[in-house]
């Protein structure tokens, strides 16, 4: 099979990526093997391309979303899965990943995807709408709740993120820069701020009647802004962060107002031995793919490219040249 390499520890970076023909791998034990249809290119992507992981048998093959058919089960794979069923799932990052051909899926992870919604719906929605989705029905205290910030609302976390607050009925704000207002107008933002011309603090007390916000999600790898976040927040308020940027904060500050700051790590599910939190993973897909299934959620895809050009979507989205998600169809 062709697939998308990183060759040895030597050759890091996305730019380094080889199209390559590798064995096609074999379903074993509890693992499904896909035929992959369709890729969503995240962040992440880019991030293990140039950083690695400890963990990688070389040559690894990137990637971790993915849509597609299966064509072939583990004998210990659940009965529920069959060969020929189109199924969406989240990837361990730390094995062979989604960007070839085919790929070996633990069932656990796997959803159904209906038939109404196209595979590359279903590839879009995952790493960044799983953890939207984690954050808001799995580590957000919604109790009394009604105002929610969302850093970056036009990142793949944060369309969907802005949906699915609306869904719960939560008045949501949002940061973008300016060419990216209109699309989250799309997404349905109540208040949008240009971080790059207004204060972004400020703006939030003005419209919270200087109260702060009761919720914040942040997807933003930079270490400074968790100060700020904090200052944006409303007594017994929550900071949800999606990143692994230290946290440069006064414990005095969080006990005064009686803030929480809970981590989201979605890939963590894969590593820890936890059943029902892997179960979860295949839960949250198919809650999302089923939302696209009845117009209730929008996956906001940017761009469609071939598989040929995979690297040049990964650099497009480094640079954050696409609004909206980019996808990878296959076939």
């Amino acid at each position: 099979m062709k697939a998308y390499i990183i060759s040895g520890p030597q050759n890091l970076g996305a730019d380094n990526l080889k199209l390559m023909d590798i064995p096609t791998p074999n379903a074993t034990d509890d693992l499904v093997l896909v035929q992959t249809e369709a890729v969503g290119l995240n962040p992440v992507d880019y991030k293990l391309a140039d950083d690695g992981n400890q963990n990688w048998h070389f040559p690894h093959v990137l990637g971790v979303d993915v849509a597609g058919i299966i064509v072939a089960c583990g004998k210990n794979a659940k009965t529920s899965l069959r060969v020929g069923d189109r199924v969406c799932g989240h990837a361990n990052l730390e094995e062979n990943g989604t960007f070839g051909e085919y790929v070996l899926m633990h069932d656990y992870s796997l959803a159904l995807i209906p038939e109404t919604v196209t595979f590359e719906q279903a590839a879009s929605i995952l790493c960044g709408g799983m953890s939207a989705f984690q954050a808001l029905y799995r580590k957000a205290n919604l109790t009394g709740k009604s105002t929610i910030l969302i850093h970056g609302g036009a990142g793949g976390v944060g369309s969907v993120a802005i949906q699915l607050a609306k869904r719960l009925g939560l008045t949501v704000i949002t940061t973008v820069s300016s060419k990216k207002i209109e699309f989250v107008k799309m997404a349905g933002a109540d208040h949008i701020i240009d971080y790059q011309t207004e204060n972004v603090t400020e703006h939030v007390l003005k419209l919270t009647n200087g109260q702060g916000v009761d919720i914040s999600i942040n997807s933003i790898s930079n270490e400074e802004i968790m100060q700020d976040i904090l200052n944006r927040l409303a007594y017994n308020g929550q900071v949800i962060s999606l990143t692994n940027s230290p946290f440069n904060v006064n414990m005095l500050d969080l006990a005064e107002k009686g803030l929480t700051i809970s981590a989201l790590n979605l890939g963590g599910a894969h590593r820890f031995h936890t059943l029902s939190e892997k179960a979860d993973l295949a839960t949250m897909a198919q809650e999302l793919v089923q939302m696209i299934a009845n117009n209730e959620l929008d996956p906001m895809i940017g761009k469609i490219i071939s598989f040929d050009n995979l690297v040049d979507g990964l650099s497009a989205l480094k640079a954050s040249q696409v609004t909206g998600k980019i996808v990878v169809k296959l076939s």
